[in-house]
């Protein structure tokens, strides 16, 4: 029951408020450097050196560490520390069975010429000019860009933000990879080829090819953690 006096019972939040607007952007600036590769799959971050990097409280920087871990990017153990996760192979399967239920309907519902094509195109100008130079951990972006393009064709504010955290998350494990080019590269060619059906406005082609194109990447990628798995980097 809301009573007169309820609202003077939540001052006391107004500190934690403060505390976790300052965790939340600082949670947003480690997300960032962990989908850059700044901090690697299973590296630990020192409390220290990081509060003292962005001059925020010990406590803050739990509370960013707390909402990394609820997205699965980091995890805590006991006696030891923080740590950038390692994504196992069950991992990869989860990630690629919400990317095609979310980016298979995205695309299905396409019956014209999306008004956003052309950024979608620039994104696969982008990974060719990356390929051209020997860039593969820029292709990759592009690759990225050009998925979450995909999304954005839902028109779903709700959607592209879940997405945005899964796209951290399949960044963790694209940096486990020994050789990005030997992922990136050979769906270049895949990303022109789905340009066609979606310029002409075709979603069930569209559809087809992008699931066809995500069953393989899952694939390979599975295929790629057992054979690390075997040399025990991945448990």
């Amino acid at each position: 029951m809301v009573t007169d006096e309820s609202p003077l019972g939540l001052e006391a939040d107004r500190g934690l408020l403060s505390r976790t607007s300052t965790a939340e952007r600082v949670a947003g600036v480690l997300r960032t450097r962990i989908s850059e590769g700044f901090f690697l799959p299973g590296s630990r971050l020192s409390e220290q050196d990081i509060g003292t990097a962005l001059g925020v409280s010990r406590n803050t920087l739990r509370e960013s560490f707390r909402l990394l871990t609820h997205e699965r990017l980091l995890t805590h153990e006991l006696n030891r520390g923080v740590f950038v996760r390692v994504p196992t192979v069950d991992d990869v399967r989860d990630i690629y069975r919400v990317r095609k239920l979310v980016e298979c309907a995205a695309v299905r519902g396409i019956t014209e010429r999306p008004a956003s094509y052309d950024k979608i195109a620039a994104t696969v100008a982008e990974g060719d000019e990356a390929a051209e130079t020997g860039r593969w951990q820029d292709l990759g972006t592009a690759n990225i860009r050009f998925h979450s393009e995909l999304v954005a064709l839902t028109g779903s504010e709700r959607v592209v933000e879940l997405m945005q955290g899964l796209t951290a998350e399949l960044r963790l494990v694209f940096h486990v990879m020994a050789d990005p080019r030997r992922f990136h590269e050979r769906y270049l060619p895949r990303n022109r080829e789905l340009l066609g059906p979606l310029g002409e406005g075709d979603g069930r082609r569209a559809e087809e090819l992008l699931a066809a194109y995500l069953s393989d990447a899952e694939a390979q990628l599975v295929e790629a953690y057992s054979e690390r798995s075997v040399d025990g980097v991945i448990s």
